[in-house]
């Protein structure tokens, strides 16, 4: 595997952002996210955007976080809001998603971020499972899609996870899934397996 930190604007960006908007569609009722997305909200230190590409250069999963700050949308001082957790359909089953959520964690908790959030709904019962799964809980609910019913907010504080000298710790990622890391992304604190 090999990671990238790549601008939200890249054309493999785009491409599984076109993939994610069609699934989105078919769990929705033909409707994919409406949320507003702008490159620049990913570029670090204020967020990160990372995809996962293949041993034959196919993009096959993506994740970034955004800075946020209190807003009548909901958001508190200090969030760092994931969006686009993405992995396609013929590499899921391999932990791909964990891993992004894990490095994303990381890069946030070093750009001084306290609290992870994220949007998500009941029709997506995979991320619901693998956001709990990883110490996120419900949390109230912000966003474009606060008013919505299906909507599922979850957040997890990122302070309670360093250890004293605030790292998140010195292991690095199992399967070589740091290989090929930029070096931006190298200096994110790796994560335990």
């Amino acid at each position: 595997m090999d990671v990238r930190v790549i601008r939200y604007d890249h054309p493999d960006a785009r491409k599984l952002d076109e993939e994610v908007q069609v699934e989105y569609a078919e769990r929705y009722d033909g409707v994919g996210d409406l949320t507003h997305m702008d490159a620049a909200h990913f570029d670090p230190p204020h967020g990160l955007y990372l995809i996962v590409y293949d041993t034959d250069g196919t993009p096959v999963a993506s994740g970034g976080w955004r800075s946020q700050e209190r807003s009548d949308e909901g958001y508190e001082d200090g969030d760092a809001e994931i969006k686009r957790m993405f992995v396609v359909r013929a590499a899921r089953g391999r932990g791909l998603a964990r891993r992004i959520l894990a490095a994303l964690e990381d890069s946030a908790r070093e750009a001084g971020r306290l609290r992870m959030v994220l949007e998500t709904g009941t029709e997506q019962p995979e991320a619901i499972a693998l956001y709990t799964s990883s110490g996120y809980t419900p949390v109230t609910k912000f966003g474009f899609y606060r008013f919505e019913e299906s909507s599922r907010c979850y957040g997890k504080l990122l302070t309670d996870a360093t250890d004293a000298t605030g790292t998140a710790g010195a292991a690095s990622l199992t399967d070589g899934f740091t290989d090929g890391l930029t070096d931006t992304a190298r200096k994110m604190p790796s994560v335990r397996p």
